[in-house]
């Protein structure tokens, strides 16, 4: 009798571990542990964890160590990864209507681009993520993209050119930086610090926040405060996964996702009222006269090619809170 009892304890804790496991999704991301996004899913699990009292846990799995940022997105896509938050640059490979976001000085500040992720452009591109095999839970954004280099200081468009410069795995990107005179080298940001390092690249645009939680003023000299593009991300789920959830639960998800989406843009805020003295005291220069017109008067054909492309939603865009 008493080996029954403990034959049927064995099979009730490993039934019980089984079911628990079905329900741990394992979220990954490239941002280290200081990162805003980073941060803001830490929120994010936390909610997750107590709004469904334990039914669901997310396991962050950041800094890369699931793969790269496009690897990672694949890997939701595919079901082998069950979320990630990653950058809409990323993702506009996976679903094109994204790419509207990558248009350099789209954006006036954070509040005008939160305000079109959350508004009706947003959302319309939001439910495109279906035809490419995600769920976007809320859109955010981990701030305005900087350029660094070890080669010259950069004020003026005309000082971009010949600069070997690290962008994001992204065609809109890289047109660009090929419109101003660089010579863009797509990678993935796991591999930018040692090609930074090894003299790969000349240098790397991202927002300050990213360049200081992936150490890259440890290996550049200069950095422009250049504004060029606003970095949006997204919160992307396996379609599986969020269909087999109750609506209960699907509204818990989508509302958690909002509030770290909150978090996120509050860690941003942070990182830019102190990030540029942190770079500085890191040796860093940090050149805060950059010539803007000189970038976009250089990228006028690159605009009148997008704005082909994009039709109306640029300038429904530029009209958000005006």
């Amino acid at each position: 009798m008493q080996k029954q009892l403990m034959v049927t304890a064995l099979m009730l804790a490993v039934g019980g571990g089984a079911a628990q496991a079905q329900n741990v999704l394992n979220l990954g991301y490239v941002g280290g542990p200081q990162a805003p996004e980073a941060l803001g899913m830490v929120q994010f699990a936390e909610e997750i964890a107590q709004r469904t009292e334990g039914r669901y846990t997310i396991q962050l799995q950041g800094g890369g160590a699931l793969g790269g940022d496009r690897d990672v997105v694949e890997g939701v896509q595919f079901g082998t990864v069950e979320m990630t938050v990653s950058s809409t640059s990323v993702v506009a490979n996976f679903a094109p209507d994204f790419a509207v976001f990558d248009v350099p000085f789209l954006f006036r500040d954070f509040d005008h681009a939160q305000a079109v992720l959350d508004g009706e452009v947003g959302t319309e591109v939001l439910g495109t993520l279906r035809d490419a095999g995600f769920v976007g839970l809320a859109a955010g954004g981990i701030g305005f993209r900087q350029l660094t280099n070890n080669v010259r200081p950069v004020t003026v468009a005309a000082d971009v050119a010949g600069l070997k410069i690290r962008t994001q795995q992204n065609e809109l990107h890289l047109k660009a930086w090929e419109a101003l005179g660089a010579l863009p080298t797509p990678m993935a940001v796991t591999e930018v610090y040692s090609a930074l390092q090894q003299g790969v690249v000349d240098g790397q645009e991202n927002p300050v926040g990213a360049i200081i939680n992936n150490r890259f003023g440890e290996v550049q000299k200069y950095m422009s405060v250049t504004n060029h593009a606003f970095t949006p991300i997204v919160l992307l789920i396996n379609p599986g996964i969020y269909d087999a959830m109750s609506e209960a639960d699907q509204e818990i998800f989508r509302e958690a996702a909002i509030s770290a989406m909150a978090r996120t843009k509050e860690e941003v805020l942070k990182i830019q009222e102190t990030g540029l003295e942190t770079l500085r005291a890191g040796g860093t220069e940090i050149l805060v006269d950059v010539d803007s017109a000189s970038f976009r008067t250089k990228l006028e054909p690159t605009f009148a090619e997008l704005s082909g492309r994009f039709g109306g939603r640029i300038e429904a865009i530029s009209n958000v809170g005006q």
